[in-house]
């Protein structure tokens, strides 16, 4: 069953760009957006982690993590963040795990993998879920949230 706003941040593990072990442990007792992207260095998606990196400041005022995640691997993340300069964790999905987990749905018939942002309080309580394949919006909601969550 997919997250819902009220649901509680799952347990999981998954790797870092840098191949590092990464575990839902790493964020409790602060705010979390979690987004999901169909595919480094694509139009969108690179537009969605540059913007989420040049607001990155603004995430972490307000005591909020901000971490990425897709199917692709260990190495395409580590090429994305180091050209792109993105100061946040991005994890590998290459199992589609995390997606199944957090019920991200895929887009257009199920030929891409869907674009979801997820915004978890201090308490790990979802507080917010943005589901829109369009790159645009999903940063600005996320700060709407967690600003209006304090």
């Amino acid at each position: 069953m997919p997250i819902q706003i009220g649901d509680s941040l799952p347990n999981f593990t998954a790797f870092k760009q840098d191949g590092t072990t990464f575990t839902s442990q790493h964020i409790q007792n602060k705010p979390v957006v979690i987004y999901f992207y169909p595919k480094d260095n694509t139009p969108g998606c690179t537009t969605q982690a540059c913007s989420f990196r040049d607001a990155y400041q603004d995430f972490q005022d307000l005591g909020a993590e901000v971490i990425g995640v897709s199917g692709d691997s260990i190495q395409s993340h580590q090429g994305f963040q180091q050209k792109y300069k993105l100061p946040f964790v991005l994890l590998s999905d290459e199992n589609r795990k995390l997606r199944k987990l957090f019920g991200v749905p895929t887009a257009l018939f199920g030929l891409i993998p869907g674009r979801v942002t997820y915004v978890f309080n201090a308490s790990g309580t979802c507080i917010y879920i943005f589901d829109s394949l369009s790159a645009r919006d999903h940063i600005s909601k996320a700060l709407i949230a967690l600003k209006s969550k304090k």
